[in-house]
């Protein structure tokens, strides 16, 4: 098997270590996340080569998407053998940041927040929880469980301290919309330079802080949309 050549390339470099990396579309990371995800359960199978095919199906896209998406970090694997999925793991785990840890706090201590500071998956992933904050005083104070491990609920009001402190690598921002854009202003100028974003509003960034927004009735609507034109129209997935 041809070992691949990458370009040098950093997914989310360190926030003190200047970059210029490219402009990769979301929609190209979303697909390397669903890649990753299918070579390390084709590894858990004994799988040890697999084609751009295979990949294509679980991406839902095309083989020649397939190739698109790599050729964007160098060239991989050979024509007619396709990839060592071994090889191919570890270089879209580089991709995608996940050769190290990254420390995750989250803002808002309510339902969705204590669900996702319960989640071992993130934990599997590299992602460590390491603070849990809220504003309500009936919440600041309890103890809540962090993938296996017992948080103290901090007081919001102490968070660009912390943050200018611990330096977190990524904030989780589950609270109220109307609160949403306040916060993410005190993040930002805290040095916070990712945020994931479950509050159902558009929030303002600037072009050097990578934003996600997951927002659960947009997601729904979706579905309902799909659910109401089935009628033979061949809708699917995102593509």
């Amino acid at each position: 098997m041809k070992r691949f050549t990458r370009h040098p390339y950093q997914a989310c470099p360190p926030r003190s270590t200047p970059a210029v990396v490219k402009r990769i579309a979301d929609s190209t990371v979303r697909r390397l996340s669903a890649y990753l995800r299918f070579l390390e359960e084709s590894a858990r199978r004994g799988v040890t080569t697999i084609s751009s095919d295979e990949l294509a199906k679980r991406g839902g896209t095309t083989s020649a998407q397939v190739r698109k998406d790599l050729s964007f970090f160098g060239s991989f694997g050979k024509r007619g053998l396709g990839y060592a999925v071994d090889e191919l793991t570890e270089s879209l785990r580089d991709i995608l940041g996940l050769g190290r840890q990254w420390s995750v706090i989250i803002v808002g201590a309510g339902k969705i927040g204590t669900a996702l500071a319960q989640y071992e998956g993130f934990k599997r992933r590299g992602f460590l929880v390491t603070a849990v904050y809220d504003r309500d005083p009936q919440k600041v104070g309890q103890v809540v469980s962090v993938t296996g491990e017992q948080h103290t609920v901090r007081d919001i009001a102490q968070i660009e301290r912390d943050v200018l402190r611990d330096k977190p690598d990524i904030a989780v921002l589950t609270v109220p919309g109307e609160d949403a854009q306040g916060l993410v202003d005190r993040l930002v100028r805290s040095g916070i330079r990712a945020i994931l974003n479950f509050a159902p509003v558009q929030l303002r960034v600037p072009n050097d802080v990578a934003l996600r927004s997951v927002n659960m009735a947009m997601e729904l609507e979706g579905l309902s949309f799909a659910l109401s034109n089935r009628s033979g129209s061949g809708l699917g997935g995102d593509r």
